[in-house]
């Protein structure tokens, strides 16, 4: 039996995107199911989009019996988008690529064949530029990979993309790590696997506009460094233990000072300074705890990933458009 490649698309507001997606998708599919006589299943993932998108998902799948979908209850984020397409897929490889086009179907055929012909187990796309990105979010961007791969054991690739294809071992291996709160980058790397890396050119969103503003990038990097370091509370420790020997000092330094001398205790403004910094200190350490703790709340709650709306799925993907 032909193999079949799964296309795993995560969509949230993407009506103006998904035609031109899908003609591109087509065009690629049956290049590929000419050239190498693998099968093909789109699957798209509607994350609670408010706008047409599940309607012109349906539209597909009655044009095309490859087009299959799941449509969630309400909004969940990317990150479950993913979990829920990686659940429900059909192929014997799967590919996970955005709606938006950011990510070329042509670079398809060369995933595959690394795979297939190179043994690979995981094929990922890596952008070599941040050409249309702002300066101030490509320079956040590179400090926070330059960090993160300081502080963490798990390397993550600057400039690496969720666009991939990967075999159903990497799939159930990622499944198989079922914390709510999900950074696939640190993902990826940690469950492992022989990758390869294609570079390619970033290419500007043709339709539509992003959903990543800066406060959300902030906060998706926030969620990378919680759930793959644990330097932050070692920091949060080291300042502690610090401020402690520092107070000490302090104190011996005041008391000497006024049996040697019998100076009154001095220095009013400088008293109000230094416990503002120790008192802003120890709320900044606080707060640390506090996410890793509020991590761990959720995660304690086994709240399920996504909840499903509806769907259309199937075990037999065609490998051509009716």
């Amino acid at each position: 039996m032909a193999p079949v490649i799964s296309i795993i698309i995560p969509c949230f507001n993407e009506r103006e995107s998904l035609i031109p997606l899908h003609d591109a998708l087509r065009r690629v599919s049956e290049s590929m199911t000419e050239a190498y006589g693998v099968g093909f299943e789109f699957l798209f993932v509607d994350d609670g989009s408010r706008d047409d998108t599940l309607i012109l998902i349906k539209e597909l799948a009655d044009k095309d019996d490859r087009v299959r979908y799941v449509s969630f209850s309400r909004n969940f984020g990317k990150e479950a988008a993913i979990y829920a397409g990686l659940e429900n897929y059909a192929g014997d490889f799967a590919v996970v690529m955005d709606a938006d086009l950011q990510h070329p179907p042509a670079m398809l055929p060369e995933m595959y064949e690394s795979i297939v012909n190179e043994g690979f187990d995981r094929v990922a796309a890596r952008r070599q530029s941040r050409e249309g990105e702002s300066v101030a979010r490509s320079f956040f961007a590179r400090r926070f990979y330059a960090i993160i791969n300081r502080i963490s054991k798990t390397e993550m690739v600057d400039g690496a993309t969720d666009f991939a294809m990967m075999t159903r071992q990497v799939a159930d291996a990622i499944l198989a790590m079922t914390e709510r709160n999900r950074y696939y980058k640190g993902i990826y790397s940690w469950v492992g696997f022989k990758t390869k890396w294609l570079p390619y050119t970033n290419v500007e969103r043709a339709y539509g506009s992003t959903k990543w503003s800066f406060w959300g990038l902030l906060r998706y990097a926030v969620e990378g460094i919680i759930s793959f370091s644990t330097a932050p509370l070692a920091i949060a420790s080291v300042m502690g233990v610090f401020f402690s020997i520092l107070s000490v000092l302090i104190i011996a330094y005041v008391v000497i000072r006024a049996l040697l001398y019998g100076d009154p205790v001095a220095g009013f403004p400088a008293l109000i300074s230094a416990i503002c910094l120790i008192g802003g200190i120890q709320l900044l350490c606080l707060g640390i705890i506090g996410q890793y703790l509020t991590k761990t709340y959720l995660e304690v709650k086994r709240r399920p990933i996504y909840l499903i709306k509806e769907s259309k799925l199937s075990d037999k993907p065609t490998r051509s458009a009716e």
